[in-house]
């Protein structure tokens, strides 16, 4: 059996999107099930949300790293759908909270629209040297994600940021460069345990 990676999919949980922005994180979603990947989100509402119903449209496997202590604190209090999830991950870490493990359980990180949430998402995925994709054309901080990263201080943290405005493109392409480089990266211990492989 293939091991199935984990892409992460973060973006604005909120507001009104046009039809277009939608379905094309729809479309990411729906690529990422039909690649054997696992999609994770922060079990938000808004673009994450369209991933999810995407990757279902699909039969794919989705996760949700919420930001409550239990599945009412998820529905009630951070007023977040629990329907679409094969998996609801309680953390009670609070929506800032939870980022850091929502950036850390998959093995790329897909960026779609997005404000300051979204764009801690992103400091905390550079900082720890992931693979990024950035979903250009979604609106948000992907517009200013190019001009923003170089003053990121080009820090040596081993982070690759791609950009696309195709889905399945930006997919491919991600997951291409997980499978042939980034083997070499900060986050990849790709060396067997003592007495294993």
């Amino acid at each position: 059996m293939t091991e199935k990676l984990a892409i992460g999919l973060m973006g604005s949980a909120d507001g009104s999107f046009p039809e277009e922005i939608w379905a094309k994180v729809f479309q990411l979603g729906r690529a990422v099930a039909e690649r054997g990947c696992i999609l994770i989100t922060g079990g938000c509402p808004g673009l994450p949300y369209a991933a999810v119903q995407g990757a279902r449209a699909a039969g794919g496997l989705v996760v949700s790293i919420s930001p409550g202590l239990s599945r009412d604190e998820h529905l009630y209090k951070y007023e977040s759908p629990v329907e679409g999830f094969d998996v609801l991950i309680c953390t009670g870490s609070g929506l800032m909270g939870r980022e850091v493990e929502t950036i850390r359980s998959p093995e790329i990180i897909v960026i779609a629209g997005g404000r300051s949430g979204t764009l801690a998402e992103l400091a905390i995925a550079y900082e720890e040297g992931r693979l990024i994709g950035v979903l250009t054309g979604t609106g948000g901080i992907t517009g200013v994600i190019p001009e923003l990263v170089p003053h990121f201080g080009n820090k040596p943290t081993g982070a690759v940021v791609l950009y696309d405005d195709d889905p399945d493109r930006l997919l491919d392409r991600l997951l291409e460069y997980y499978r042939t480089e980034r083997y070499k990266g900060p986050n990849c211990s790709c060396q067997p345990a003592a007495g294993k492989g």
